[in-house]
């Protein structure tokens, strides 16, 4: 997948207010820039928080979701505490008088649908799986808040860590499976897969006809013969059912033969700047398999 699949425009409704409205499966490309920077966004998806956080200052942000104060769950909860936040309810974001939106493209949807028909200045982000995907979906959204420099930075700062990754030695790499809560894994061409690949780790979901996501019962991971198992799971997260599977004994036994690793799910479960952190340990594991 490429970028964003977005497009800002000018909607004949409201003259001298820009009008972005989503471009369904269109290409990042077509992205175009505004005719100026909004200065009262509001966010109603914990990535584009994470975006936004880190394109513009905290006085052009009107509203962030809960989600971005939170550390277990967001990498910008310092700079988010400087602003107002939101539950994803379309009652609380009509009243703030947004001139941008930006939304998720699978969350919040009653409140984006309502907002749709309310011709709200709407402005929805795609999920890139590929590192090209994330670098345009960044300098798409940095120019839609008219920072298209910031976006630059941080596109370059990005590429830069992911570029000095250790290379991977001669020969086999080892295998690593990414165990996500409800026993799910991250199969070929997904993000995840891509920074297995970068940080010289061999994907053992790609063996299987899983597609970018699947579920693996736990008795296939075992018998898998990973050389790393990567726990992604957020620090401090409540019991849940999902979150069950991660805590099983059989996967604590598993880690006496097996390299065992967590990584937050803060840096990776939004397609960001942050996604170089989470290559960096992968790497980091690699370096320390057996």
């Amino acid at each position: 997948m490429s970028g964003c699949g977005c497009r800002c425009e000018t909607h004949p409704s409201r003259a001298g207010r820009r009008r972005p409205l989503a471009d369904r499966g269109g290409p990042a490309a077509a992205w175009e820039a505004p005719p100026a920077k909004p200065q009262r966004i509001v966010s109603l998806n914990l990535c584009a928080d994470e975006l936004l956080l880190r394109l513009v200052g905290p006085e052009r942000l009107a509203a962030v979701t809960w989600l971005a104060r939170d550390p277990r769950a967001s990498t910008v909860a310092a700079l988010a505490a400087r602003v107002p936040i939101n539950h994803g309810l379309a009652e609380e974001i009509l009243p703030l008088d947004p001139d941008l939106i930006v939304a998720g493209r699978y969350t919040t949807r009653v409140a984006v649908g309502l907002l749709t028909r309310l011709d709200a200045p709407l402005l929805e982000l795609d999920v890139p799986q590929s590192v090209a995907g994330v670098a345009e979906q960044i300098r798409g959204l940095a120019r839609a808040v008219g920072e298209p420099e910031r976006g630059e930075e941080l596109v370059a700062a990005m590429r830069s860590r992911l570029d000095a990754l250790p290379p991977a030695a001669p020969g086999p790499r080892p295998t690593a499976v990414v165990l996500r809560p409800n026993g799910f894994v991250a199969g070929s061409g997904s993000l995840v897969d891509e920074l297995l690949t970068r940080a010289g780790l061999e994907n053992l979901a790609d063996r299987l006809p899983l597609g970018s996501q699947g579920a693996l019962p736990l008795e296939a991971i075992i018998l898998g013969g990973a050389d790393v198992l990567i726990v992604d799971a957020a620090p401090d997260a409540p019991p849940s059912l999902a979150g069950a599977l991660l805590h099983h004994p059989a996967l604590k036994a598993l880690g006496r033969t097996v390299r065992t690793v967590t990584l937050p799910s803060r840096l990776w479960t939004c397609p960001g700047p942050q996604i170089a952190e989470a290559a960096e340990r992968l790497a980091a594991a690699r370096e320390a398999a057996p």
